[in-house]
């Protein structure tokens, strides 16, 4: 990752941590409609984008590590929120679709 500049870190957390939140938020459809090795499968996806985007997200914190009296600028607060909100919609993706295996379990 260390040929990315800034910008393109935050692009990258950003596109990676939108794709993390989306899939998450399909996982739960798709075991609404009791489709839960779809379900599984965009979790595991969703998970891999947010690993690739938590990835990004170090590089970022690192490289401004250690440089005085520098703010973050708007962007990167925006893909550090961007990022934080894709992980709470996975973790209550996990949660939901887990809630739908139990539900269709019962009930089948």
């Amino acid at each position: 990752m260390g040929q990315f500049n800034q910008e393109e870190v935050i692009m990258n957390l950003v596109v990676n941590g939108g794709d993390g939140r989306g899939k998450a938020l399909k996982a739960i459809d798709a075991a609404k409609d009791n489709q839960m090795d779809l379900a599984d499968q965009l979790l595991k996806e969703s998970n891999e984008a947010l690993l690739k985007a938590h990835q990004f997200q170090t590089q970022l914190i690192q490289e401004n590590m250690g440089e005085d009296g520098e703010k973050p600028d708007l962007l990167m607060v925006h893909g550090q929120d961007h990022l934080m909100t894709a992980m709470l919609a996975y973790d209550i993706a996990v949660k939901m679709v887990e809630m739908y295996r139990i539900f269709y379990s019962k009930n089948n």
